[in-house]
């Protein structure tokens, strides 16, 4: 008897603690393997890496909670960053035109809401057809070519390489500031609840008076949104607007959400376990790169975590 039940509460605690305690053994394994690690610099470095991928998956997991998915996260982030370059060196202020990127950002991320709810289309074929769009835009709007150029303003630059007390990284205060956000919101709002009952049960959720069509509407704006800032982060980085930027940033935000136990099916999940998906890929990625592992096998590693993620939701 008191082996089953230690069986069971065992079982408990790797259902409930699992992405956290496997983040934990991937650190100590590459901790021990290479000092470098585990230095400061590279903690602090591997924080900056990951703002990008875990802003968008914030944004993916509100979607994918209401059982929806969005593939257009990574040409939103293209076309917002590039309309910010392109007003930046027509001479608006970039402070506008940082607004402007993120409300189309949001613009961009309505119009899949409205496919979806409107439309009637599967979020899958919504998505994929904004993903096809956004980006041809961003190529002809670009002409293929970066746009570069764009000046040394203090808040531009700030918020993708700037850095508090020296140290800080700016895109990791970024990261936590938008983490308690959404704790917040999926928490402590009506809000949040309305998300969670649209993913577990649309029709249950309809008959109590939840207009699903609106939260769906609500939750591809806030990814587009979300995308936009994590478009202006990289933007800062690398000083020019890439017209590939973005690409494949939907699957490293997927990972990252299934990883952290939201079901694909919508209705449950959890906003701190996408930190802790985003960081297990962020730390997978920075321990190969240090082990000098060739990209080609850490896509083999990402997709093998992923299936083990999503074999694992299916268990649960």
């Amino acid at each position: 008897m008191d082996k089953t039940l230690n069986k069971q509460n065992t079982g408990t605690i790797i259902q409930k603690f699992g992405s956290l305690i496997t983040l934990v053994l991937v650190m100590i394994a590459l901790s021990i393997i290479s000092p470098e690690f585990r230095s400061m610099n590279n903690m602090l470095s591997l924080l900056r890496q990951a703002s990008v991928n875990a802003l968008i998956a914030f944004g993916m997991t509100c979607v994918i909670l209401t059982g929806g998915i969005d593939l257009s996260v990574g040409s939103t982030l293209a076309l917002s960053s590039l309309v910010c370059a392109i007003m930046v060196k027509a001479g608006i202020a970039p402070e506008l035109a940082m607004l402007a990127s993120l409300a189309l950002g949001i613009a961009m991320g309505s119009i899949s809401g409205v496919l979806v709810t409107k439309g009637r289309l599967q979020p899958f074929i919504a998505t994929l057809i904004t993903m096809t769009v956004y980006r041809g835009l961003t190529l002809i709007f670009s002409g293929g070519k970066p746009v570069s150029g764009l000046g040394s303003n203090v808040l531009l630059n700030g918020i993708g390489k700037g850095e508090i007390a020296g140290v800080i990284p700016v895109p990791a205060i970024i990261l936590f500031l938008m983490f308690a956000l959404f704790y917040f919101i999926l928490n402590r709002t009506v809000s949040g609840r309305r998300i969670y009952a649209t993913g577990s049960n649309q029709k249950a959720a309809e008959l109590a008076g939840v207009n699903t069509d609106r939260t769906k509407l609500f939750v591809y704006a806030i990814s587009g949104f979300m995308s936009a800032l994590a478009g202006l982060v990289i933007l800062s980085r690398l000083g020019s607007a890439q017209p590939t930027i973005g690409t494949g940033y939907e699957l490293d935000a997927i990972a990252a959400v299934a990883l952290g136990g939201t079901s694909m099916n919508g209705g449950r999940g959890k906003i701190y376990g996408t930190l802790i998906g985003v960081l297990i890929i962020a730390v997978l990625n920075n321990g190969l790169n240090i082990l000098d592992v060739s990209s080609y096998y850490q896509d083999v590693v990402k997709g093998i975590v992923i299936l083990l993620a999503v074999l694992a939701d299916r268990k649960r």
